[in-house]
């Protein structure tokens, strides 16, 4: 079976569904070129979408799961898919500052990811921002901020395993002289499409430990693929 080519650089721009031909070197080769960074095919087509923290958000107890794995938890990042949206929510990628914010601080246990699904009375909830057009819209996906709680929440949050995040070390000094600086730390989570939210389903989170002193800032970035 013959592979034909053309030598050459072919029509800049073509339109879904054209057949171009394989581009070859002078020397008869496969030319292979990277085309934009890896998340710009489906943001440039709208399915991109993103949440994220406006401001630092400070730690509460109901951030935590030793408080409340119900209809009363905030998540500090957080998204619902409705039952009615007829998509999938494919999660590629999480970030997480985590820095103290008092000279008397307490580690806030660990960042873990909770799920739940089967959710379909969520009456509460932000809209996420499209990665293309930058506006607020064209998402039946709800988001959660660390303010917010999952009323309305069917089946509470299960606890699945730990998210990639450090945590900034807690300081046991009450004075500022005394206290030792700590920067703030920040982790970043790929991944990659391996964690698909069907409709109904609730990801969130949350940090193990119920304290007051640990501040946060983050996002989530997910693609929404239509169920066919």
């Amino acid at each position: 079976m013959n592979a034909n080519g053309q030598v050459g650089i072919q029509s800049p721009s073509f339109p879904d569904g054209a057949q171009p031909m394989v581009r070859l070197d002078k020397q008869g080769g496969t030319v292979v070129s990277e085309l934009h960074g890896r998340f710009y095919e489906q943001a440039y087509r709208g399915n991109l979408f993103s949440c994220g923290h406006a401001g630092a958000v400070a730690l509460a107890s109901q951030n935590a799961t030793a408080t409340s794995l119900a209809a009363a938890a905030q998540p500090i990042l957080g998204i619902w898919n409705p039952q009615t949206a007829q998509v999938n929510l494919v999660v590629l990628q999480a970030v997480l500052q985590d820095f103290i914010n008092n000279v008397t601080s307490v580690a806030p246990g660990a960042f873990v990811w909770c799920w739940s699904i089967g959710n379909a009375g969520i009456t509460t909830g932000g809209t996420p921002y499209n990665r293309k057009s930058m506006a607020a819209a064209g998402s039946l996906t709800k988001t959660f901020l660390g303010a917010t709680a999952l009323t309305g929440l069917t089946n509470n949050l299960v606890i699945v395993e730990a998210a990639d995040f450090p945590i900034a070390s807690g300081l046991l000094t009450t004075t500022v002289a005394a206290a030792t600086p700590t920067p703030s730390v920040e982790g970043i989570q790929n991944f990659d499409g391996s964690l698909v939210i069907p409709p109904g389903g609730v990801l969130a989170l949350m940090n193990t430990l119920s304290v007051t002193t640990h501040s946060v800032m983050g996002r989530l970035l997910w693609e929404e693929v239509p169920i066919i």
